[in-house]
Order: C-alpha cells, then structure tokens, then sequence
C-alpha cells in the first residue's frame, strides 16, 4: 500500500517578473529544498525531471488533497512572496510507478492543457490541479476530456430544448476531417544521476548514475532484480560518455552478483562495448558490501573490473566497517551510505565513521558519505574530515552528468 503521486509546477506564462520573485532558474532547487522540509520521513520526495516532483508515502493508499493544498499555498508564498508575482499552478497526478514517471515528463504546454481540461496521452490517473484558493479534478487523458464535454453538451441540450410533442428535426454538420492526435511523450529514462562533492576542494568532482524508481521505493533485495538494474545502468552510463567529459564517472555493481558466473558474464556483456580510452575516469562502486567481505572476494572482484574502471569503490552501511583488514591499494574508496531515521542517529553515525579517519589514511583510502539530507550532515562530513559528499542536500536527480566543478551543493546554495 503506496500513494504515489507526481507535483508539477506550471508556471503563469504571462505573468511579468516581479522584484523579490524567485526566477525560474531558481525555483527547482527552491521546491526542492521546501517539499524536503515539509514532506518527512517515512514519506519521501524527490525531484524526476525539471519543475516536476514525485511524492510517495507508504502509509496510505490516497494522497490528501487538503495537504496538497496547504503544501501550494505555502510554496506560491515561497516562489512569489507578497503575492504580487506570477501565480503558480500545482498539479499532483496519482496513479501507478510508469504513469508516474510518465506524466513528470510532460511539457510545460502540455501541462497547460491538462489545466484547460483537455487530458494527456497517457494513461488515466487522478489529476488534481491546486491553487493556493481551491483543489479542482481536472480529465487525466483526451478520452475522458472527451467524454466530459460530450456529457456536458448533452446536458446543457436537454436544458435548452424547447418543450413538443415531437423532437426537431436534427441537422446533420459537416464531417471535419479529424487532426491526427499528437504523438505521445517518450518516456522518461529509467536513471539519472547524483552529483558528488569534495569537501576538500569546495567542488564537484563525479557524477553517479542511479534509478530514478529509488525516490519512489526501497531497492529490490532479489539479486536478480538488482542485475537488471545495474545492467540498465551499465548500458546509459555508457551512452553518456559520449557527452560527458567532466569528472570521474560512477557505477553501480550489486556485491553478491560480483561472484555469481551467470552475473558476471551478464556484466562483461555490457562492459565489452566500454571504450578503453574512458578507463581512467570510471568508478566501480559497489553497493551491498557486507563487514565480513572477504579478501579473496574482493581481490577477484578487482581484478574483474579493472579493465574497465579504473577505481574501486565500496559501499558499507556499518560505520566501522573493518577496513584495517584490507592491504593498501585494494580499494580507492569507502562510501558510507546514511540510512538512520532520526537526526541524532545520522549524526552519530558520520561521527563513528570520521573517528576512523586515520585508519583510513592509512591504508590511501577516500572517505565518502552517501544519502546526506540536510547542511548540518553535510557540515558534520565537513568537520570529520570525510572527502566526498552525495545525496538530496547535494543535488537533486539531475538529467545528465554534470559538466563542470563550479556551484555548491544545494542545502548550502
């Protein structure tokens, strides 16, 4: 049982910047931070394309409209303070995980024919549009606008038709030849990527590529799930090289399939086709990693991947993962990911994993913190001398690697 629901931002198009108004360029990562702020654990929010934002909660079945009202009356305040800029108009569209992501794709025109009432291609959900003054069902596709102003007209008819025995004589109109409909939108991508920050250098320095379908649920825990997506992964990371020349890249390699055959020759398929030039700048990142990992396990995984990615990343859950175990070189990194409910227990445990900084030092292995949600986190990883950051507080989901290692993360912008 998961509400699943999609908010759009459609701004007013002839609405005239006002001073103190939040620019468009701005308003992503303004929302961003806002529904983040509102939309707590165990709920979860995350940016899916630009202006277009899927909420989730595991707790009901519907999504409260009431909320979704309070939640646009707070941010139009936010966008457009005092009132007196363009208004904005939040959409919310519930329906399964595709229709979803589907309908975050859509234009900001297409958007404003759904407000008009005239549907989407796309598959049936509720849509309701949301001011900060009312909460209106709007028609989901072209069928059911159709059917809408159909039984409109109907009605409307029968309310004008003058009283007789017998019905006037209909007069049959011109046949108009129909306009082809419009061709639907592509779905979105499957992925998209997290920017990764360096502490040390006040920059960005890498791009991760990740499922988009994580802001809505957990991770499978079936291994053979988990291969299909990193294969997804392995595949669009791939095609994103041709565009992509900054920073290293970095992919994601489920622990367990790491030493299963029937996985890794599903895996050499994929990295047959990786050109040898991009080596240097490729990052295997390896989620799953259990504290009892073993060195021979993890010296046949390097070797696998070294012909293609240059560096070796692991990805722990345990702050005191056992890395005075592991001999110098074996590994390029660890990255803790952050998966406490509360702040106390996030805090905690970046506390835990800087305390073995010199342990770390050591061996010539990078620190690094995954899932930081807030600037008190990211100011921690600061303060504990931990290298690289990534997660919402650093960038949303972004569309394509990023291009270069100027800005700052979000939760500190």
């Amino acid at each position: 049982m998961t509400a699943i629901a999609c908010l759009r931002i459609l701004f007013n198009a002839a609405g005239e910047s006002q001073p103190g108004e939040v620019p468009k360029s701005k308003a992503q990562a303004v929302a961003d931070a806002f529904l983040k702020a509102r939309w707590r654990a165990p709920r979860k929010c995350g940016a899916v394309a630009p202006l277009a934002f899927v909420l989730a909660d595991n707790r009901v079945e519907t999504l409260d409209p009431t909320e979704m009202q309070a939640l646009a009356a707070e941010l139009e305040q936010v966008l457009f303070p005092g009132g007196e800029g363009g208004e904005i108009c939040l959409m919310t569209f519930q329906g399964d995980e595709t229709a979803v992501l589907k309908f975050a794709s859509l234009s900001q025109k297409e958007l404003a024919g759904l407000v008009a009432g005239k549907g989407y291609g796309g598959a049936a959900g509720r849509v309701h549009v949301i001011t900060a003054d009312a909460v209106e069902s709007v028609p989901s596709t072209h069928e059911e606008a159709k059917a809408l102003a159909a039984e409109k007209a109907a009605t409307e008819g029968a309310a004008d038709a003058p009283a007789a025995d017998k019905p006037a004589k209909a007069v049959k109109a011109p046949v108009q030849p129909k306009a082809p409909p419009p061709p639907p939108p592509p779905p979105p991508p499957q992925t998209g990527w997290w920017g990764i920050y360096d502490l040390s250098a006040n920059a960005f320095v890498a791009s991760l590529i990740g499922m988009r379908a994580d802001l809505l649920e957990p991770p499978p825990e079936e291994d053979d799930k988990l291969l299909k997506r990193d294969l997804v992964c392995l595949t669009d990371a791939q095609a994103a090289l041709k565009a992509a020349t900054f920073g290293e890249i970095l992919v994601p390699f489920g622990f367990w399939n790491l030493t299963t055959q029937h996985a890794l020759d599903s895996y050499k398929s994929r990295l047959s086709r990786y050109p040898l030039d991009q080596q240097p700048r490729l990052v295997a990142t390896i989620y799953g990693t259990p504290r009892e990992a073993s060195l021979g396990m993890l010296q046949q995984m390097r070797a696998f991947l070294k012909g293609s990615f240059a560096f070796m990343d692991l990805r722990v859950d345990d702050a005191t993962f056992p890395i005075h175990g592991l001999p110098p070189e074996l590994i390029d990194s660890v990255t803790l990911l952050l998966t406490g409910e509360t702040e106390f227990d996030r805090m905690s445990t970046i506390q835990r994993f800087a305390e073995r900084k010199t342990l770390y030092e050591g061996k010539g292995v990078l620190q690094g913190v995954a899932g930081v949600a807030s600037r008190a986190e990211i100011e921690a990883c600061r303060a504990g001398g931990v290298t690289r950051v990534q997660g919402p507080a650093i960038t949303t989901l972004l569309d394509k690697p990023l291009a270069a290692a100027e800005g700052a993360p979000i939760a500190l912008s």
